[in-house]
């Protein structure tokens, strides 16, 4: 067995989503000490933080207000994903319920600069679509106190419906002078529009920026310093990766800032007083920054700094302090659990020549947040490798394999150590070599871990995406097939102890994989999948539907293809042990979907273990809930493996 067991593992802290101050005196952040994400701030570098929630479900973001010290942070309950804006007064500690609207998803829009106002997305009057609400600061609702259940009592505050959606709206935030919102209407996850809404006009309509034909991605908008353009990533004019680029609101022409040489431009963050950004290339998963400022006559020049010496190999979250002068941002590794760093922009500056071609600097970040290992020394954590396989038609996978250190005990043998596959959901996200407690349990016990990232995932090209999509589904689970076989051939690893381990889509895949090539597997885990394509469309939350179907096909015309290609009409097929874990509140993949598909593999006499958590969603977000979760995963493992 392992040094460690699976609660001292669940037990690594994660901190992450900061957000300054109005003065920049304080950091706010998301860490899960208590089990569950809470907001923390703290008033400098590796002090002791101080705990500002106490609920026992997670926050899933805080945003300072840029003139008061007060913050906005939103809470859904039991995973349902419904949720509300709540309002902390930093100097009280009173939150006050800002929504109360129980039954509606809030999506957060952020604060107007003078902080008199927020905006926010919510499906308040139709569940099927967004529409766009603005709100005083001084319209609240009852004081909430801790439970959450007491936001059923609460009174919902007074917000202006601004806008009536048809669709999937988000905002990407305000106009300088506050005078205007940017809108981003999403019809899949490589097809959007960006809109502008003015909010001084008699009636509000909002103004197209971005038609095109096909699908183009528009994404990670920010208003340029006078208003007069946008900063965005995006693929426009048939590019393959994403691109940085500048759309001028007087012609709608957009224009190359930077392109990604090969790699998509993932996102910018920008302070729009002035002009200082932070933009990322995903290089293969790993993400390189850049730190710089856009030039004032120019929308399309800019100087750039040494990049910041951050360790781990992904980083995200960018929040700027006042005047720009520092960044706060999160990153993580393989071996470097997430925390929060922040880097100072003019020491940034100054500590090497600034340049126009991108070169890597040498710059330093100072580490704010302490997020604990629970006692297990950092250099027992693995790092993984970057491989590359070749799939049936010769198209390279990569995937991130990471081997147990030699000695690992409990599960090694002469013939090679047992290994999981580990399949991310999406379809269209990537695995990254972040980091991951539950990975560094089971390489402490002595598994190997694999993380593919098959046709269809995102981070390599809009047209590597598009290989799994409608018709070409299957294929993406060749490719699976096509690593098993390349894992059977390594020398590290046992080809008789291999199992498939995911979640959401990732369970689907796994359902997927052991259905189609069941002599390939010793074990299945699927973890809130997709066991019905047709049963998952039709129950699944109104508001993302079309979205969906966009991806894996519709109803109407793709219905015999979707029951073709589903699992729990295969199921004849299955032969290895399977385990299925679920919450029950989860709006996403509805929980019948592991009903039936657990049940239909055990008439086929398959041994099947059933999980389902009456307080979660599409995931598990509680502690205790995890700790059960992986003991049992775990002891299946063990049984089968």
């Amino acid at each position: 067995m392992g040094r460690y067991d699976i609660e001292r593992y669940l037990n690594i802290r994660s901190a992450y989503g900061a957000s300054f101050g109005p003065e920049g005196e304080r950091l706010s952040f998301l860490m899960n000490t208590t089990g569950t994400a809470q907001v923390w701030t703290l008033e400098e570098p590796q002090a002791w933080p101080e705990q500002r929630t106490f609920y026992d479900e997670r926050v899933t973001f805080a945003s300072w207000s840029p003139e008061r010290p007060e913050l906005i942070f939103g809470m859904d309950e039991g995973g349902n994903e419904r949720a509300q804006l709540f309002r902390l007064d930093a100097e009280t500690g009173e939150i006050e319920n800002l929504t109360a609207k129980p039954d509606a998803k809030h999506r957060w829009g952020g604060w107007s600069h003078d902080g008199d106002r927020f905006a926010f997305a919510s499906n308040r009057r139709d569940e099927s679509v967004f529409d766009i609400y603005v709100q005083d600061r001084d319209a609240t609702g009852d004081v909430d106190g801790q439970s959450p259940s007491a936001r059923e009592a609460s009174s919902p505050a007074d917000a202006e419906l601004v806008y009536e959606g048809d669709g999937w709206l988000s905002l990407s935030g305000w106009s300088p002078d506050d005078s205007r919102l940017l809108v981003s209407q999403a019809y899949s996850n490589f097809d959007q529009d960006l809109y502008v809404l003015d909010l001084e006009a008699d009636e509000p309509e909002l103004e197209h920026l971005t038609p095109h034909e096909g699908d183009v991605r528009y994404q990670s908008a920010s208003w340029a310093p006078d208003g007069t353009g946008i900063y965005l990533v995006t693929d426009d004019g048939d590019a393959d990766t994403l691109y940085l680029a500048y759309l001028d609101l007087e012609t709608k022409d957009i224009e190359t800032v930077t392109d990604g040489n090969g790699w998509n431009v993932d996102g910018i963050a920008l302070d729009d007083e002035t002009g200082r950004f932070v933009y990322s290339r995903n290089v293969e998963g790993y993400t390189e920054l850049t730190v710089g400022e856009f030039d004032d006559d120019d929308p399309t020049a800019f100087e750039t700094f040494p990049e910041p010496d951050l360790p781990g190999g992904v980083a995200g979250g960018v929040s700027f302090g006042p005047d720009a002068e520092r960044v706060a941002l999160s990153t993580t590794g393989d071996a470097v659990n997430t925390n929060v760093f922040v880097v100072d922009i003019e020491e940034l500056r100054s500590s090497g020549s600034a340049t126009q071609s991108h070169d890597i600097g040498s710059g330093t970040a100072e580490r704010w947040t302490d997020a604990p290992t629970a006692g297990i020394p950092r250099e027992t954590f693995d790092e993984s490798d970057l491989v590359h396989v070749e799939s049936f038609d010769g198209l390279e996978i990569p995937g991130f394999l990471t081997l147990p250190d030699k000695s690992a005990d409990g599960n090694g043998s002469d013939d090679g150590a047992p290994v999981v596959v580990d399949i991310h959901g999406g379809p269209e996200s990537q695995r990254r070599p972040s980091f991951s407690s539950v990975k560094q349990y089971f390489l402490d016990r002595g598994y190997a871990y694999f993380e593919p990232n098959v046709r269809g995932s995102a981070g390599y090209g809009a047209e590597y995406a598009a290989l799994d999509d409608v018709e070409k589904r299957m294929d993406s689970v060749a490719d699976i097939k096509a690593c098993v076989e390349w894992l059977q051939d390594h020398p590290a690893i046992d080809p008789d102890r291999i199992a498939a381990k995911g979640g959401s889509y990732g369970g689907f895949m796994v359902l997927a994989a052991l259905t189609e090539y069941p002599d390939l597997w010793a074990a299945g885990i699927d973890v809130v999948g997709i066991a019905n394509f047709v049963t998952f469309l039709e129950n699944t939350g109104d508001w993302r539907r079309e979205l969906r179907e966009a991806e894996y096909g519709s109803l109407d015309d793709d219905r015999e293809f979707l029951e073709e290609i589903s699992p729990t009409n295969n199921i004849e097929n299955i032969e290895a042990p399977l385990f299925v874990l679920h919450g029950e509140n989860d709006p996403r993949v509805p929980v019948g979907e592991a009903e039936q598909i657990a049940e239909k593999a055990e008439k086929q006499g398959v041994p099947v273990r059933k999980l389902i958590f009456d307080d979660e969603g599409h995931g598990f977000s509680k502690l205790e809930n995890r700790i059960e979760a992986y003991s049992e995963i775990a002891d299946f493992l063990d049984e089968h493996v």
